[in-house]
């Protein structure tokens, strides 16, 4: 339509009289033209809006001002032409219409109906409960009545929001629609049919006090704090395998997520290499029917991504276990129990390679599950891809089961069939252990002696060039194994080797660990803890009391307890009393606990390089040092165990520990920690005897010195029980049992002042300048100080 009106409007100006003369007539012609075209369009009874280039036309088209009274600027003694014509599109050069402008500008109108189509969730920002994982805040605020969430569109946002009106706002007096109310409400009937999600009810829990796991938003994961007021080493681990496994990439449950990814060629790589393993270990029997009375265990494709100490993907892992859990016990096996090394008996080996100059090599056994021979006949199903027998293929594939002739992953009993297989084979050769060490096989050779540290299927090898050499070649003969070389990193500690010594430390797992928290960008600080206050009211860490919120569920504290404990274990004693403190209140946490939390996180922030430093120069030494908080937690009435031994002058074992029996005073206290210090002694020194008699290294061995600060405490050790006024009501084998390690010669108790005493750091918080000085002085080092 557009166009024809243009000729139309073009037709009626030729029709008019041309009149050249006053500036009144003119202006009177022009006029008539312009009432005459509008006069001709309003006849032809369309509904028409004029376009931007119409306006322009008719603004401009027609106003061709007299020059000869208006001369232009700068034109008086120019003569002018007396036809001047006005080219309308010449002018599109300068606004030119490209398909890239057209396509920007349908986004633009796409997304903006998006925004006015979205429920008022993701604009109203006070009913959106806020977290520091993206994960969480991906779904709007949801509750929970009689164990279902049933989402309500209570709240429906507008389609549209006027010009320049606040999100929010509503009108005063609201213009009511015809119709709309009934599609509102339709739309709210739907949408109560279709979501309603019900969650796993357990009676006599309460269904409100879960928690989301760090990686909720691809496992859908809840924690119960109910049950979880004692968070121990196996959850720690999980937690921290989720950290270093990172959230951006997150492990693949099936071989359909594999296929729709763009690295699918090396998981399909990854997944024949575990057949042909399988096939060579001679894993399967054949295909046959399922006896009676015999229940297949279930398969399952497992995809790992492994990775260095630097987080880099170096091997796509794909491995077929079973599905053990539906094992029966006493029919499908008996005993599972398999050992392996602790992280004090690595950091141990450490120190000692470090003070005797010995290498340090690391080994992998490649499927070592699969060595093992099986205790009992297990039957598994067909997995998808194995080619059944025509002779079997006239009955159903759910007929049948394939006898497994070895142990696979996934089983009950394969750790400890595996661990049994590599034990055998060691001790044929030469190797010895002990019960104290299970997991610690020990050579002595003319020419010098080798240890090899076992954890499932990484084997560390220390000693001596020669030794090691010979004990690569042994194994290589029996099992499939990986050359890692010099050993960088092992059971998630990082092993720096330096001129001067071996600092090892876990620097990528502590960014890693900021970074899912949202803390990598945090302010740092000096200790991990604010000193408490003696006034009970006033310290923040006190249980939670009655009518304060706990913690909403998108909150992930568990996870973040189990993390750091996870670092405290193994290379950061520093946090030890800070993690412990704020692990008591698990079952109901708030915002003053998660304050806790967040406050070691800023600590981590500024020490991520720190760990324990084992010089060259050390010595052969083992020394302990044992302390008490008394009344560290005075809303219980309970006190602090803290102690620390040192080899060579470096942590290797470390302790910090809520009593669990009431101290009456300040001596009860340093009783009952120098009883617990007292039998982590003895453990510590049967491992590090047998490990040093085993190659000679150290026949007769000296009492371990234990430092104390309480000097009544020491004599009443040394002396033995005494009944009296003020030790009538404390247990005799306190005394009893650190009296005879007194006598046999195995501890020796020492007075030392508690500036000097180091396991002060593990009963309370300390000020910055005494906190840095039992941080120095326990062997912890940041890398640019070394």
């Amino acid at each position: 339509m557009q166009p024809e009106i243009v000729r139309l409007y073009a037709r009626v100006r030729e029709a008019s009289p041309e009149t050249k003369g006053s500036s009144g007539l003119e202006s009177t012609n022009h006029g008539f033209v312009v009432d005459a075209g509008f006069a001709i369009v309003s006849q032809m009874k369309v509904r028409y809006s004029p376009s931007i280039s119409d306006v322009f036309i008719a603004r401009f088209a027609d106003c061709h001002f007299n020059e000869e009274i208006f001369p232009a600027l700068g034109g008086e003694n120019k003569k002018q032409e007396t036809n001047v014509s006005w080219c309308v599109p010449s002018l599109s050069y300068l606004d030119p219409r490209t398909k890239q402008c057209e396509t920007e500008v349908q986004k633009i109108v796409h997304i903006q109906e998006i925004a006015n189509q979205l429920p008022d969730a993701f604009t109203d920002t006070n009913r959106v409960t806020k977290s520091h994982i993206p994960a969480a805040n991906a779904p709007a605020h949801i509750e929970i009545p009689n164990n279902q969430m049933n989402i309500n569109m209570a709240h429906e946002s507008q389609k549209r929001l006027k010009r320049g009106r606040p999100v929010g706002s509503k009108d005063k007096n609201p213009r009511k629609r015809k119709g709309f109310e009934k599609e509102v409400d339709h739309t709210k009937n739907v949408i109560n049919e279709t979501i309603n999600i019900e969650l796993p009810h357990e009676e006599g829990v309460d269904d409100t006090n879960k928690e989301i796991s760090i990686n909720y938003g691809h496992t859908h994961i809840l924690w119960n704090r109910d049950k979880m007021e004692n968070i121990d080493d196996i959850f720690s681990y999980s937690i921290a395998c989720d950290i270093m496994n990172g959230d951006d990439t997150p492990e693949l449950k099936s071989i359909s997520d594999c296929q729709n990814r763009h690295d699918w060629d090396k998981w399909k790589d990854a997944m024949q290499a575990e057949l042909d393993s399988l096939n060579e270990r001679k894993v399967f029997g054949p295909i046959v029917i399922t006896p009676k009375a015999v229940k297949p265990v279930g398969y399952k494709w497992v995809f790992v991504r492994k990775r260095n100490e630097n987080n880099e993907v170096i091997r796509y892992k794909a491995r077929l276990v079973t599905q053990g859990f539906s094992q029966r016990p006493g029919i499908d096996y008996d005993e599972t129990y398999s050992p392996v090394m602790d992280a004090i008996t690595f950091r141990y080996l450490i120190s000692l390679a470090v003070s005797k100059n010995l290498e340090m090599h690391l080994m992998d056994v490649v499927t070592a599950y699969l060595y093992g021979s099986l205790d009992s006949d297990i039957y598994m199903k067909v997995p998808e891809g194995f080619k059944i027998p025509d002779a079997l293929s006239s009955k159903p594939k759910e007929m049948y089961s394939i006898k497994l002739q070895r142990s696979l992953y996934g089983l009950k009993q394969s750790g400890r069939m595996w661990y049994n297989r590599l034990s055998d084979y060691l001790k044929n050769k030469g190797y010895t252990n002990n019960l104290i060490c299970p997991c610690v096989f020990i050579k002595k050779t003319a020419s010098g002696f080798v240890i090899i540290a076992v954890y499932v299927d990484d084997l560390n090898i220390i000693g001596t060039h020669k030794e090691i050499h010979e004990v690569i070649t042994l194994l290589k003969n029996e099992f499939e194994m990986k050359d890692l070389g010099r050993t960088k990193y092992c059971l998630g500690l990082q092993i720096e080797h330096m001129p001067n010594g071996i600092l090892v430390h876990q620097s990528n797992y502590t960014e890693r660990l900021l970074k899912r928290f949202n803390m990598e960008n945090a302010n740092s600080l000096s200790t991990p803890m604010v000193v408490r206050s003696l006034n009970v009211e006033n310290d923040p860490f006190r249980p939670c009391e009655d009518g304060e919120e706990v913690l909403g569920s998108e909150v992930p504290y568990l996870s973040a307890v189990g993390a750091l404990m996870y670092l405290t274990n193994c290379t950061r004693p520093d946090i030890s009393f800070a993690v412990n403190l704020l692990a008591r209140f698990s079952s109901a946490p708030t915002k003053r606990h998660w304050n806790g939390i967040k406050h070691i996180f800023r600590y981590l922030r500024g020490t991520t390089d720190l760990g324990l430093f084992y010089p060259n120069d050390s010595k052969e030494e083992l020394v302990g040092y044992a302390d008490a908080g008394y009344l560290s937690d005075p809303h219980k009435a309970r006190s602090q165990t803290g102690y620390v031994f040192l080899n060579g002058g470096i942590a290797i074992s470390w302790h910090s520990q809520k009593q669990t029996l009431v101290a009456t005073s300040s001596n009860h206290a340093e009783v009952i920690a120098l009883h617990e210090a007292s039998r982590e002694c003895v453990w510590l020194r049967s491992m590090t005897n047998f490990i040093l008699t085993s190659y000679g290294l150290n026949e007769d061995r000296s009492s371990t010195t234990i430092y104390e600060d309480n000097a009544a405490c020491i004599s009443q050790m040394k002396e033995g029980y005494i009944k009296s006024d003020r030790t009538k009501h404390i247990p005799p084998r306190f005394f009893s049992y650190t009296q005879d390690l007194i006598k046999d010669n195995q501890v020796e108790m020492r007075y030392v002042s508690s500036s000097n005493n180091s396991a002060d750091l593990f009963t309370k918080a300390l000020p910055t300048a005494i906190f840095r000085n039992h941080v120095h002085d326990i062997g912890m080092r940041h890398v640019q100080t070394i």
